[in-house]
């Protein structure tokens, strides 16, 4: 499962594959996911005859990609978009493993070498093949410091990264420094990027002017990008999974949820990710089917230590207990269907994940005795950024500025727009805010939930520096003791609530409103960040 981190965003395997027992217990911690999916997803109207052709319009309202590259990838826009250009090697579907552009992934026996094989016969969407080059070449890039991409930490094992090298033209050989239990439950993320593209760029990927017009790996292809309006894509006949049924995909931002759900309703856009605010009004009109499914995500709030108030603990156990998690999840989400209230910073589907963490109940006299013991004047004011756009995080944000008020603080909200409120999080100096609102998904592996939260990581937006707590991470990451592996993440889960570094809100649910007129969302696989796993599953009928 590719990473979705966002900050401030209504909201980061044919032949058998042969694995170690902890990533075993990894694929099948993994099919309580599943389960639930089925559980929760709404029962589809009886499927007509799938078309050849048609054109299907997906509404975004999280605003315009940033650098359509899978290096850098992790705001929800551009990583909605990324699905249906690139094609990641493998991904799990609960205890399943579904291939991608690789067929099989196999350990030495002392768990130190993976070699990785290839499908034969792939190809980028300019018709060049796609061989052990291009993965040896995408590894190489995510490995050089001087890129900065976010994956590099997921791969360098006690301060060492993994080698990468070509076997044969379909053949990977990936070598670590030392034995990982994270290892194959992180290859998850990577979508390998074409050589052939980039060999000859000398500066930073994440800057290039071939991401402008990228060359894929998926079911549909670049076609024109207008900054506002639309990202359209066309088909790629030759994509390694089938010819997709549609002609043609069109992403069509929009500028809130209110316009974009207007356009839902008049047709203009044919499939979207909905509020739980919006649901009711839109299965009045008898026009969609819903999709609804877990979505592996935490929406949590942020407390920023690189402004000086931010950095008192006893404050940060005041605005924790000062706040009824329940009732605040109940406002946001309009119901407990949609979201359930979260006690720790991993989600229900991620391994070794446990809520036996201090869970801050609501408890407003000890909220104003850690206020008073804190230092902090009365009338502190707090200044809480959250993207404009997205009603839930709007919600929230009055629901806390009411209940901070109640203990002596003043909350000044600071709604933004998505990509003001992205370049703001990720400068590593920020003092804009000091309260943000957050979502993530990680997927199942915790090793990969570290580029969050370790001290120097360009995605810890509390800018919480804990060298205990770092070691806590890499430890978690090498340990190949499965009971010494749980009891280190226990231990991450339990700092954080302890420090109240973050706070947890809810694990939430996705709700994707789909026209009628269009089938084959079960077939796509709804898939958390992406609302679907492969689009040339659906057709018009």
């Amino acid at each position: 499962m590719r990473a979705l981190i966002e900050q401030g965003v209504s909201e980061a395997m044919r032949k058998p594959l042969v694995l170690s027992a902890l990533v075993a217990a990894l694929a099948l911690a993994l099919s309580g996911c599943d389960d639930a999916k089925k559980e929760t997803a709404a029962t589809p109207a009886p499927a007509k005859e799938a078309q050849q052709g048609g054109s299907l319009i997906i509404g975004i309202t999280s605003g315009d990609p940033l650098a359509m590259n899978p290096l850098y990838a992790s705001d929800r826009t551009t990583l909605t978009i990324m699905q249906a250009l690139y094609s990641p090697l493998y991904s799990y579907n609960g205890d399943k493993i579904e291939w991608g552009l690789a067929e099989s992934l196999t350990p030495s026996a002392d768990n130190l070498t993976w070699t990785l094989k290839l499908k034969p016969d792939l190809k980028w969407q300019d018709g060049q093949p796609i061989t052990a080059d291009d993965v040896v070449f995408t590894f190489n890039k995510l490995l050089d410091e001087k890129q900065h991409s976010f994956f590099r930490s997921m791969f360098v094992y006690g301060n060492k990264p993994l080698s990468v090298s070509k076997v044969d033209p379909l053949t990977v050989k990936f070598t670590l420094p030392q034995v990982s239990a994270a290892f194959a439950g992180t290859l998850v993320q990577i979508f390998p990027i074409p050589q052939h593209i980039f060999d000859n760029e000398a500066g930073d990927l994440e800057k290039s002017t071939r991401n402008d017009a990228p060359v894929g790996s998926g079911p549909f292809k670049f076609k024109e990008y207008r900054a506002g309006q639309y990202y359209a894509l066309t088909r790629f006949d030759d994509y390694w999974n089938g010819k997709p049924k549609l002609d043609s995909v069109t992403y069509r931002f929009a500028k809130d949820a209110n316009s974009a759900n207007l356009a839902l309703q008049n047709g203009e856009i044919n499939l979207k990710m909905v509020d739980p605010q919006d649901v009711s009004r839109l299965k009045a009109t008898g026009k969609f089917d819903f999709v609804i499914y877990p979505e592996g995500r935490l929406a949590y709030m942020t407390f920023n230590q690189n402004v000086d108030s931010m950095k008192n603990k006893d404050l940060r156990q005041a605005i924790a207990y000062a706040l009824n998690k329940d009732d605040l999840v109940q406002t946001a989400f309009t119901s407990l269907d949609y979201a359930k209230p979260a006690a720790s910073i991993l989600t229900p589907d991620t391994l070794y994940q446990t809520s036996d963490v201090e869970p801050y109940k609501f408890d407003p006299d000890k909220a104003k005795a850690l206020f008073k013991a804190s230092g902090q004047p009365e009338g502190l004011k707090l200044r809480l950024a959250y993207i404009n756009s997205n009603k839930t995080q709007e919600s929230m944000g009055l629901y806390i500025q009411q209940q901070l008020k109640a203990i002596g603080i003043n909350v000044e909200l600071l709604p933004l727009d998505a990509n003001a409120m992205s370049q703001r999080s990720q400068d590593m100096k920020n003092t804009a805010y000091e309260l943000s609102l957050g979502g993530y998904i990680m997927g199942s592996e915790p090793d990969a939930y570290k580029s969050l939260y370790m001290s120097n990581e360009a995605y810890n937006y509390a800018h919480y520096k804990n060298p205990a707590f770092d070691a806590l991470w890499e430890q978690g990451a090498t340990e190949t003791d499965a009971a010494k592996r749980a009891a280190i993440y226990k231990q991450i889960q339990q700092t954080v609530a302890n420090d109240m570094a973050w706070y947890p809100i809810a694990y939430t649910n996705a709700v994707v409103a789909v026209d009628k007129r269009f089938g084959g969302t079960k077939e796509a696989e709804p898939k958390p960040v992406y609302m679907f796993q492969d689009l040339s599953k659906i057709y018009q009928q």
